[in-house]
């Protein structure tokens, strides 16, 4: 077969298959291309094709034909640099559009596009012919007001231009305030958006100012509505006796909680009582939230919308108002409250033979701290020594069981700091997970596991009905790939193929390997990044990093909306309801992921700037780091002290000529052959502290 007749048999095998990802392997067998060379070739001319524009790569060796016609519509993307692009709903490779014919879109933004011809060998381009819908028009900035007019200046990477301000719409701000600006209109010839002021958050660099403007920026709220606060003061704290006797009676068994030092909020307590030889009874308890906050009411919605509490460095942006969180549901030591409980008969093995779930009345016996728990695990003294002895060893069999059947370990710490009272950092320190927490954990896993099952596990050619689910999926291959060849510089291995529990296992035995070494912060960093997500659905594949087929979240509805979800399916269920709407209740988990995500941004953030903030205060001082990533702009670098991180800009390696090789994660002197790789020791002065950027800047000692 010559190259032209297996174009052509290709660009017709695309077009009768127009709506189809082709897998390579696929093309081979139903063209019948056997041999090596016809198979090489096939190779060569679906390169072409995708270079071409006749096709798209959707995944590595994954084709489908790229039929847009001339409009398309999709999403912008907006760049301070000027490199906008757009992205079209129905995926494909990115097309350019410059800021001449960007119609003054903002960053994702929906938009219909004309497709111009596309050049030999030049990225494809098109023009904003429509605006259909407005992603964004709020920002965060300073301001600069002058005599006549002012400015918001933000450090967007998304906006190239400040925002104008009319002397009018500037809400009493001053040069120097935080605010919040929504632009109102961008003319066609003009070079800056129009806005009006929103809100002043406060002075650029006090501490409220700044938290608030982090929760501003990604778009979450930074004030609780007053009319779902009067709402959640309207609820009686009274339990009414006929509720009292709805629910089996937990109050007279021993009854604890754990939790950190400065916790307000308590939302989960464990109970224990001996049975016959060997045999415990153990109840996770959870707050009955859902007894208190009623489907569709105004609270109900707040929290919809909110899905989660966000933890900043200094503060928790609770989902549910206060009177909830830290009153009516709360776990509070010597009061009756209201839980959602699961029940299990268990022996020192971890062993479960029985397990229940249902609506209980418990009463906290004591509430202990998470250091006051671990001084009795490690001294055998103090308050119910032999219930919490117990729990320890239970929990200690069913870690074990978990990482027997594949359960990954990542065991980090956290970095968290000493504040003054003007919320200032004053130190670092390092949170770790001790004996005590674990055995928190261990109990809240089995309870969410032992939640999915009774709903998700049926017999065989019975259909579950629609539920929650936590779900994990199995890691990237190609991102396994490069986890593999990363580490090999190291001199470690890892298992990349075989079943899950193999390569899991592997995954295990790297993170044992690394303890302790200089190398194991970064080889944790790169690992996480091979992992997927794990995400809220109805549809359940498992989860792979606990080793559970059916796990979802019931343990924490104070600050988790899913947790709501299921408190309330499994009620309905047991009263024999039917099931609901998958469609919607996917809905609800697809916004509860993207809000767990953007909390998780925040949170980030506000790590990064009191780092940053920290660091201010060492400007000119020297440590030793590792180099932490590696890109074409420089290197990230983290200190081993305190695990701040900051860059060495390209421009101050200046003794050669830098290339950015992206598959080894290095940088390559061009003259001197000096490599700069991730994972190496360097030691470097602090040279700059942008607060406005959260960005530190070192140069090398």
């Amino acid at each position: 077969m010559t190259r032209k007749e297996l174009a052509d048999k290709l660009m017709d095998f695309f077009h009768n298959k127009a709506a189809e990802t082709l897998r390579l392997k696929y093309i081979f067998s139903e063209l019948h291309l056997t041999t090596h060379p016809l198979k090489m070739l096939c190779t060569d001319i679906l390169a072409d094709m995708v270079a071409d524009d006749c096709i798209v790569e959707v995944e590595q060796n994954q084709f489908r034909l790229n039929d847009h016609g001339v409009e398309m519509t999709g999403v912008f993307h907006r760049k301070s640099n000027g490199k906008n692009f757009f992205i079209a709903d129905e995926g494909g490779e990115q097309i350019f559009i410059a800021e001449r014919n960007s119609a003054h879109a903002m960053n994702n933004d929906r938009v219909r596009i004309s497709f111009y011809a596309k050049r030999k060998n030049r990225e494809a381009e098109g023009e904003v012919l429509e605006i259909l819908e407005r992603a964004n028009d709020t920002f965060v900035g300073t301001l600069e007001v002058s005599k006549s007019y002012a400015f918001l200046v933000t450090e967007n990477r998304t906006l190239a231009n400040d925002i104008f301000i009319p002397k009018d719409k500037l809400k009493g701000g001053k040069s120097g305030d935080k605010a919040i600006v929504k632009v109102i209109e961008w003319p066609d010839k003009a070079k800056n958006p129009i806005g009006q002021v929103l809100d002043i958050l406060g002075k650029t660099g006090e501490n409220n100012a700044e938290m608030h403007a982090i929760l501003a920026e990604f778009g979450l709220p930074y004030v609780y509505p007053k009319e779902v606060e009067k709402a959640a003061d309207k609820i009686p704290d009274e339990i009414p006796e006929e509720e009292m006797a709805r629910r089996e009676d937990f109050r007279k068994i021993t009854t604890f909680t754990i939790d950190p030092k400065d916790a307000k909020d308590f939302d989960d307590a464990l109970s224990i009582r001996p049975l016959t030889a060997g045999w415990w009874e153990v109840g996770v308890h959870i707050v009955d939230v859902t007894y208190y906050v009623k489907e569709g009411g105004l609270i109900d919605r707040e929290g919809e919308k909110r899905a989660t509490s966000v933890y900043l460095v200094d503060r928790t942006i609770p989902m549910l108002p206060e009177r909830l969180s830290n009153f009516l549901c709360s776990l509070r030591p010597h009061e009756d409250k209201l839980t959602y409980s699961v029940i299990f008969e268990i022996n020192e093995k971890g062993e479960v033979r029985k397990s229940r779930v249902g609506r209980t009345v418990t009463h906290s016996d004591r509430r202990f701290t998470y250091e006051e728990a671990q001084e009795i695990i490690e001294s055998g003294k103090g308050d119910f020594t032999e219930e919490i002895l117990i729990l320890d060893k239970i929990a200690k069999a069913l870690r074990q069981q978990r990482f027997k059947a594949g359960a990954i370990n990542f065991d980090r710490y956290e970095v968290r700091f000493e504040l003054d009272e003007k919320g200032k950092p004053t130190g670092v320190y390092f949170k770790e997970s001790k004996d005590a927490n674990k055995l928190i954990e261990e109990f809240m896993l089995l309870a969410n596991k032992t939640v999915a099952e009774k709903v998700g596990k049926v017999p065989r050619g019975k259909k579950a009905k629609t539920f929650v689910y936590r779900i994990h999926d199995l890691p990237d291959p190609e991102k396994l790939d490069n986890l593999a060849q990363f580490i090999a510089r190291f001199g470690y291995k890892l298992r990349t193929s075989g079943s899950k529990t193999d390569v899991s296992k592997s995954i295990n035995h790297l993170l044992d390997d690394i303890q302790g070494k200089k190398e194991e912060n970064l080889i944790e960093t790169v690992s996480i990044r091979a992992m997927q997500k794990a995400r809220y659905s109805v549809h359940n594949i498992g989860h792979y990093g606990l080793a559970f087929e059916y796990y979802t979240h019931f343990t924490s509805p104070i600050r988790r909306y899913p947790d709501m979800l299921v408190h309330r399916l499994l009620t309905r269920y047991a009263e024999g309801g039917r099931s609901v709407s998958a469609q919607k209740y996917e809905d609800l988990c697809d916004h509860s992921s993207n809000m767990e995500q953007t909390a998780a941004q925040a949170e980030r953030a506000s790590i990064k700037y009191k780092q940053v903030e920290f660091m201010s205060e060492h400007i000119g001082q020297i440590y030793d780091g590792v180099i932490s990533g590696v890109t074409e702009w420089g290197l990230y670098v983290e200190l081993n002290e305190n695990k701040c991180e900051g860059m060495v800009p390209i421009r101050d390696l200046d003794d050669d000529f830098y290339e950015f090789d992206e598959k080894n994660y290095c940088l390559r002197g061009r003259r001197k052959k000096r490599i700069y790789s991730l994972g190496d020791a360097i030691t470097i002065q602090v040279a700059r502290a942008n607060l406005e950027k959260k960005q530190l800047d070192f140069t090398l000692a």
